[in-house]
């Protein structure tokens, strides 16, 4: 396994309320954690900060090589609701940070599969010899809107509700993850990612990115960001990718 990630503050937004952490267990197994925060400039940031270090605490204190299925899956959605209550704590002792919070996408692969769990708009692709799928639906407004046949996935991505989101972690003392798992064969590529690369790039686009440079984690991720910034960059943007090598 192979694991890599990029950040950009972008040509707009003063600061990066964005996060992101990920590592090896070993050469077998990768995990990554892609956070966009929101409520302010310095609680955005907050919130995605203690998001991804209470998802690394606890993936790295309780992960163990071989687990089964169903015991990652609660890993995942365990470090999700972890990081939601610390959100939610923190908001609660400092009135300043009220209503700030973060979107997640979290990602594990091991033993040939590749285990999602994710709250918010922040979202997870596959490629592997099929193409390139959307492995994550967003909690959003305009997703709803799509869900229900009232507007199409293109009219979504300039639809003016677009960035109101539906599930957020730390605004409430519980949250729900939406969770998956997926075969992850050797020579598959996933990807993570903040809405600052998603609000510009379609998915036949950011298929052709992959499919050429998939393989180079480190330069996969630059010229996303390249692209995103040339577009307008008006968001922050953050990008993990996992490679089974």
């Amino acid at each position: 396994m192979r694991v890599d990630y990029a950040t950009d503050t972008g040509r707009v937004r003063r600061s990066n309320q964005d996060a992101c952490r990920c590592g090896l267990f070993s050469d077998k197994a990768a995990w990554a954690a892609v956070c966009d925060g929101m409520g302010g400039a310095n609680g955005g940031n907050v919130a995605s900060a203690i998001a991804v270090e209470q998802i690394q605490a606890h993936l790295t204190a309780l992960y163990v090589e071989g687990m089964a299925p169903g015991s990652v899956k609660s890993l995942l959605v365990n470090a999700i609701c972890r990081a939601n209550r610390a959100i939610y704590q923190r908001a609660k002792e400092e009135p300043a940070l009220q209503g700030m919070g973060t979107t997640v996408v979290l990602l594990l692969a091991a033993e040939g599969r590749l285990h999602v769990a994710h709250v918010g708009d922040s979202r997870a692709y596959l490629q592997n010899s099929r193409g390139l799928t959307q492995i994550t639906v967003d909690h959003s407004y305009v997703q709803d809107l799509v869900n229900f046949g009232q507007i199409t996935k293109e009219e979504a991505r300039t639809h003016p509700r677009r960035n109101i989101i539906t599930r957020v972690l730390g605004v409430h003392d519980y949250v729900e993850a939406d969770y998956s798992v997926w075969d992850f064969l050797p020579g598959d590529t996933a990807l993570a990612c903040t809405d600052g690369l998603t609000g510009y790039m379609e998915d036949g686009l950011l298929e052709d990115y992959i499919v050429n440079h998939g393989r180079e984690g480190k330069v996969l991720t630059k010229k996303l960001i390249d692209f995103a910034v040339e577009k307008g960059g008006t968001d922050n943007i953050t990008i993990a990718v996992v490679n089974n090598i």
